[in-house]
């Protein structure tokens, strides 16, 4: 293969890549804003239709995903929207425990006066959010709330702790959406206020306790009893 002929193919390649990460990208903020339910069937030929873009580049973007635990894939069935089991759940929040606590602090040593206002203008758009109605802005809110624990890890410094909240906070969206009991964005506004408080004032003891409780309340709102299995006539209310 000459020169030219070796730069088109990676070219070729690079546009694939290219492309395969824009439809994880969109699939993503589906699966974590909830638009896409958990056990949603993700049809290859649907979404290369939607997209235009080859099978090979949706199986690419799929795959991606499956690393992240947001899709799993079954032998002649296709892929689906991860549904995490309740064992799942306590797991995710486990981690978030041992994780986030160390992010919070990396944050104090480093915050500066480029972040607070940054951070202080994310939090007077969730509370903006929290005054709108509709499934439109719940889903931003709740994606807002996500992304407050995104920005701390920013702020920490960390490329591969951002990776790795991203993953969590991705998977938290999930679990929420199948075990959540209020039915919208259990991340509360007031608890992001006072950790942002205990970061300002370089409080690590405090912003870590405060992270932790705060953790505790989101796993809080979640009902991860076995439920026995009914017919359904009986789920509808039907007799």
């Amino acid at each position: 293969m000459d020169h030219s002929s070796s730069v088109a193919e990676r070219a070729r390649v690079l546009d694939g890549e290219d492309r395969a990460q824009t439809v994880r990208d969109r699939l993503r903020d589906a699966i974590v804003d909830r638009r896409l339910a958990p056990g949603t069937k993700l049809s290859e030929a649907e979404i290369g239709d939607l997209f235009k873009v080859s099978r090979t580049v949706i199986r690419s973007a799929l795959q991606m995903l499956s690393f992240e635990g947001l899709v799993r894939s079954e032998r002649n069935r296709g892929a689906f929207v991860s549904a995490p089991t309740p064992e799942d759940a306590t797991q995710i929040f486990a981690a978030r425990r041992l994780i986030e606590p160390g992010i919070v602090a990396a944050a104090v040593e480093r915050v500066n006066e480029h972040h607070l206002p940054l951070l202080v203008g994310h939090l007077n758009e969730q509370r903006r959010l929290l005054t709108q109605r509709g499934p439109a802005a719940r889903r931003a809110e709740i994606q807002a709330s996500g992304d407050f624990h995104l920005l701390l890890a920013d702020v920490a410094g960390s490329a591969i702790l951002r990776k790795f909240m991203d993953e969590l906070v991705g998977r938290s969206s999930l679990v929420i959406a199948l075990y959540g009991r209020s039915g919208i964005s259990s991340c509360g506004h007031d608890d992001h206020a006072q950790i942002l408080e205990a970061i300002r004032l370089q409080d690590v003891g405090k912003a870590c306790d405060l992270m932790v409780h705060h953790i505790n309340h989101i796993e809080g709102d979640l009902d991860l009893r076995a439920r026995n299995e009914i017919a359904l006539k009986d789920a509808l209310l039907l007799s």
